[in-house]
C-alpha cells in the first residue's frame, strides 16, 4: 500500500494526510529542521534537511505524517513492514511509528537504517521496530503516526525519501 511517492506540488500524501517538520525547538532545543519537495535524479522526494543539536537537552528533526486523516489509526496488519526508497549523506536515520499506546512525546516504536549517496530500498519489517520509552508492544492494527528522524547525535542530516508505503 502506498503511503506516498512525494508526486504532489505540496506536503500532502496519497493518504491526504499532510508532512510537517518537527524539531527539539518544542521542548527548549535549538535543532533546525526543513521539509520539503525535491527532485534529485529525476525521481519526485521528500527531503529533510537541517542540524541536529544537543544543547538545551535537544537532538532531533523529523519530517512526521499522520497516517489517518481523522487523526485516528491505520490497521497494517495485512503487511509485514515498511520499505522505503532513500538516499542521504551516509547518516544513519530512523522511522519511528506512533500507536495510541503512545501517551508521552518520547515514546515510539524505531527502527533504523542508514541512506547512502545512491539511492536504494529498504525494508524495515515490522519486527524490527523496538518500544523506546514504553513497554507495550509494537501494535499495528493501530498505526497512527510515522516519522524520518535524525536523532541523538550532532550531525548535519540530508534525507531524500522517493517512495514510501507497507509491503507484504
Amino acid at each position: 500500500m502506498l503511503i506516498d511517492d512525494f508526486s504532489a506540488s505540496d506536503l500532502t500524501s496519497k493518504l491526504g494526510t499532510r508532512w510537517r517538520g518537527v524539531s527539539d525547538r518544542v521542548m527548549g532545543g535549538i535543532s533546525k529542521a526543513v521539509v520539503s519537495l525535491d527532485h534529485i535524479d529525476g525521481r519526485a522526494c521528500l527531503r529533510l534537511t537541517g542540524e541536529v543539536w544537543l544543547e538545551n537537552d535537544g537532538g532531533f528533526i523529523q519530517a512526521s505524517l499522520d497516517l489517518a486523516r481523522d487523526g485516528g489509526s491505520v490497521d497494517a496488519s495485512a503487511y509485514a513492514g515498511l520499505r522505503l526508497r532513500v538516499r542521504g549523506n551516509g547518516e544513519r536515520y530512523a522511522l519511528h511509528l506512533r500507536t495510541p499506546d503512545n501517551r508521552r512525546p518520547w515514546q515510539s516504536y524505531r527502527a533504523e537504517f542508514t541512506a547512502g549517496p545512491t539511492w536504494q530500498a529498504v525494508e524495515l519489517s515490522f519486527a524490527s521496530f523496538r518500544p523506546h520509552r514504553l513497554e507495550a508492544p509494537l501494535d499495528v492494527t493501530r498505526l497512527r503516526r510515522l516519522g524520518l528522524v535524525a536523532i541523538g547525535r550532532p550531525f548535519q542530516a540530508d534525507l531524500a525519501v522517493a517512495g514510501l508505503g507497507f509491503y507484504r
